[in-house]
């Protein structure tokens, strides 16, 4: 199981902890595989763009048009977190739902 987010974010850090065995890659220093943020795209839409930051609220207008896979490139903080690879299944958040899927 592979969780996608950032090494200092607390929620990823949750997740990280809850899910035993599971690897965290932070996608600021390691990247992402290719295709996977087109794949999360394609299956959680403008969910997958974190409007709630800090990053986002610093953002001019102009490039809060661009395109999200292009904001989330130049800025992975604007990906929401964590992102969740778990036997090919992908998952969005550490809410209640996610947790409950995951769960031994």
């Amino acid at each position: 199981m592979k969780i996608y987010g950032l090494k200092n974010c607390d929620t990823c850090r949750k997740a990280l902890k809850a899910l035993a065995g599971s690897e965290l890659i932070d996608v600021r220093t390691d990247g992402m595989p290719e295709g996977l943020l087109a794949r999360a795209e394609a299956e959680f839409g403008a969910a997958l763009l974190n409007t709630r930051s800090t990053t986002w609220r610093g953002l001019s207008d102009a490039e809060r048009a661009g395109a999200p896979l292009d904001l989330i490139a130049a800025h992975p903080a604007l990906m929401k977190r964590p992102l969740i690879e778990a036997e090919g299944v992908l998952y969005l958040g550490w809410g209640k739902d996610t947790q409950a899927a995951l769960a031994d």
